[in-house]
């Protein structure tokens, strides 16, 4: 499997740095990942995409199921540092409209003010 999920707490949020492909074979660890954060009522979370190369629908099911899961507990759940190949699956999907994508991790911080 070829992700790595490192998890860090800045100012109260947690950031999960993604390394590697978001797909059918990986994203049950990312999910996995998040519902552990989400049981310990930690709903600011942000995703580090700074090294993500690739993202399949699985993946974009489970970044939109989480983003819902954290805004119905009033949290937030945000996306930064996506690459243009990253981005534009999302925007094929329809998806920029619905994901909080922030260009760097200091505006994801501040989006979560």
């Amino acid at each position: 499997m070829n992700i790595q999920i490192d998890v860090e707490e800045v100012e109260n949020k947690y950031i999960l740095r993604i390394q590697g492909r978001i797909d059918t074979m990986t994203t049950p660890i990312l999910e996995k990942r998040i519902e552990e954060l989400v049981k310990q009522n930690h709903w600011d979370l942000l995703a580090d995409f700074t090294d993500v190369e690739y993202l399949s629908s699985a993946g974009l099911r489970v970044l939109l199921s989480s983003t819902k899961k954290a805004r119905a507990h009033q949290g937030h759940f945000v996306l930064f540092s996506i690459d243009e190949d990253v981005l534009e699956i999302i925007k094929m999907a329809g998806f920029e409209r619905v994901l909080t994508i922030c260009t760097s991790e200091k505006d994801a911080l501040q989006s979560c003010a």
